[in-house]
């Protein structure tokens, strides 16, 4: 239960239009659900603004239908990351309103209740089209936990006239995320230039010096602009969570 619902609860009961004893009822659910196969942390909406997140790599289609749509019965939403192709069909079919975003290999069932969005924006930027997977991911997540997600795509290093040429994009944001593979050096320019957090994410997008990601995670945490942290390598997911804190904290 996110915690917008239970101030608007907790108000219910204060105005009088929500008995005590119902009130009662809607907090007492579990704190924990056991499935057998996992453990549904359903207080983690409470203590931390959104749902637990499910990791679809490595479960079974059956698994991850059964947990989010444990998740997706409290109302507070639900968001599934790395999903499969093969959990696809089976998830939309499952959950009615679920979205599904190919690129990123996520699914978002949006909450009953919106929750707030932060004022200011997430700007997504990548080095190039093929770290477009981990960017998306980064951006669903964002949109997920209350942020709005702008996307700024293709203006690594190699062409640094088209990252220079969209400066007003880097001053409007709140956060900047960016995802780049091969050297990994465009945080460094972004950190150099823009007055916000930047969280940087190394993909594994190269060629075989750059080690599945290994290089540009090593660039990006030698970085000279001061004030770029770094996530995992292909983690759009951990930066976008970085990010909202930043921006609603």
């Amino acid at each position: 239960m996110r915690r917008e619902r239970v101030r608007d609860l907790l108000a219910r009961v204060a105005d009088g239009s929500l008995a005590v004893d119902r009130a009662l009822d809607s907090l007492a659910l579990e704190p924990a659900e056991s499935l057998g196969f996992a453990t549904i942390d359903h207080h983690r909406a409470l203590r931390q603004g959104f749902p637990e997140v499910v990791y679809g790599a490595g479960k079974t289609p059956d698994q991850i239908v059964a947990i989010a749509g444990r998740i997706a019965e409290r109302g507070d939403g639900v968001l599934v990351t790395r999903l499969a192709p093969d959990a696809v069909r089976p998830l939309l079919a499952a959950i009615p309103g679920i979205e599904h975003n190919a690129l990123a290999a996520t699914a978002f069932l949006r909450p009953t209740s919106p929750p707030a969005v932060a004022s200011k924006s997430v700007l997504v930027v990548t080095a190039g089209t093929s770290d477009l997977p981990v960017a998306e991911e980064a951006a669903v997540t964002a949109d997920a936990l209350g942020c709005r997600a702008e996307r700024l795509t293709d203006v690594g290093v190699a062409g640094i006239h088209r990252l220079l040429a969209r400066r007003e994009a880097i001053e409007q944001a709140g956060v900047i995320v960016v995802v780049a593979g091969m050297d990994g050096a465009l945080p460094s320019v972004v950190g150099g230039l823009a007055r916000v957090p930047v969280i940087a994410v190394p993909t594994s997008v190269g060629y075989g010096a750059a080690f599945q990601g290994l290089a540009p995670l090593l660039t990006m945490l030698n970085s000279c602009a001061a004030g770029v942290t770094v996530v995992n390598i292909d983690n759009g997911f951990g930066a976008a969570v970085a990010a909202a804190r930043i921006l609603h904290a």
